[in-house]
């Protein structure tokens, strides 16, 4: 409710409380079963109390209680009684409401029995009684069920404005999880391709003797790594800048570009043994594969960038557990001297990958007895028959 709109109602029930107590007064003055002084005094203090109506959304309970010993005096502050339970009905709780309705109306039936004791003592205090706590439980069921109503609006505004926020949650959330997988499939790609970069153009680089075949051959496999890390890089700028990653329609590569991946490396001067176990049937989903092409690439650019001329032993098997096991390990040779830069979040995004995809993914160093410690990547994959 607007202010200007509350000091319209405010003006409002001081002006009914006005009249009511006017037309009690002429009527009072009419009958004339009171003194003239009397009714006069009394409209003087009902104006009082209709005044005091104007702090009732402040004061709700004190108003109201300012009233009573004016109710025991004139009944000319009915009005202005009546405009008071109302607010107490909207603003307290109804155990409050009940009490201030029972004191107005002990009040109300003090009056009636000083009225029938020293003014007229024809008056018939039970239907005088009975009026006075009908009018009472009116004002206090309607201010009452103006009450409930606005505690129903509001919480349907509360529930209208959580639902926005949980909208706003969720939609942040999804774009979130995009904006991590875009950065997965950005490192997982990039750091493969640039690996390679770097590796051939080291190559160049301490071999400054070597033919000119071979100076073809490195620089064939430069500018193919290279052409592929753009179009790589292009593809995720696409899906960034539209949002849809409908908009790119080359496939994701999975296991049946292994063999491709594996001869880019031997290319690079890798060495690689891979030991394919899986059966033909049941057919590994699209969505296994490529999860299980991402540790194998991952696996290989870290040998690369960390143990150069290791050999690297890539296993794919299927468990008794229904799940692909693919098994990456690789001798820690020394490093090079000059080892490309990398943000160790490789691993780690694997790792977020498994959880999504169902799996799970184990790494780390395994000590041997007079040998080189071994780099183990282990991760299996559900695959349901």
């Amino acid at each position: 409710m607007t202010r200007r709109r509350q000091r319209v109602l405010d003006i409002g029930a001081v002006l009914l409380a006005v009249a009511i107590a006017l037309m009690a007064s002429a009527e009072a003055l009419d009958v004339a079963r009171q003194p003239d002084a009397y009714v006069v005094g009394g409209l003087i203090l009902a104006l009082l109390g209709c005044a005091g109506l104007w702090w009732r959304r402040t004061w709700p309970v004190g108003v109201a209680l300012c009233l009573l010993p004016l109710a025991t005096v004139t009944e000319a502050v009915g009005g202005a009684v009546m405009v008071a339970v109302f607010t107490v009905a909207t603003r307290r709780g109804w155990r409050v409401t009940a009490v201030m309705v029972a004191l107005h109306f002990l009040a109300s039936a003090l009056l009636s029995l000083g009225a029938w004791l020293w003014a007229d003592p024809s008056v018939s205090l039970a239907m005088y009684n009975v009026s006075s706590l009908t009018l009472l439980i009116i004002a206090a069921l309607w201010g009452t069920i103006v009450r409930t109503r606005r505690e129903l609006v509001e919480s349907l505004r509360e529930r209208a404005r959580r639902a926005e926020e949980e909208a706003a949650l969720r939609a942040e959330h999804f774009r979130s999880q995009e904006r991590e997988r875009l950065a997965r499939e950005m490192h997982d790609v990039l750091a493969h391709r640039i690996s390679m970069l770097s590796v051939h153009a080291g190559a160049l680089e301490i071999r400054p003797d070597m033919g000119p075949d071979d100076v073809a051959t490195a620089a064939g496999a430069i500018r193919v790594s290279a052409r592929s890390a753009l179009e790589d890089l292009r593809q995720i700028l696409g899906v960034l800048r539209s949002g849809d990653e409908s908009t790119d329609a080359r496939p994701q590569p999975d296991l049946d570009q292994l063999e491709t991946l594996v001869t880019e490396s031997v290319a690079a001067g890798d060495q690689v043994q891979v030991d394919d176990r899986r059966p033909s049937v049941p057919e590994l989903s699209r969505s296994a594969s490529r999860t299980a092409y991402r540790v194998i690439q991952e696996s290989l650019t870290n040998a690369r960038k960390h143990a150069p001329g290791a050999t690297a032993h890539v296993r794919l098997e299927r468990t008794d557990k229904e799940e692909l096991h693919v098994s990456v390990h690789n001798a820690m040779t020394p490093p090079a001297a000059d080892p490309a830069p990398g943000a160790r979040a490789g691993l780690v995004g694997l790792t977020e990958r498994l959880n999504l995809a169902g799996g799970r993914l184990e790494h780390g160093l395994h000590q041997t007895d007079g040998e080189l410690p071994t780099f183990c990547v282990d991760a299996w994959i559900p695959w349901p028959a």
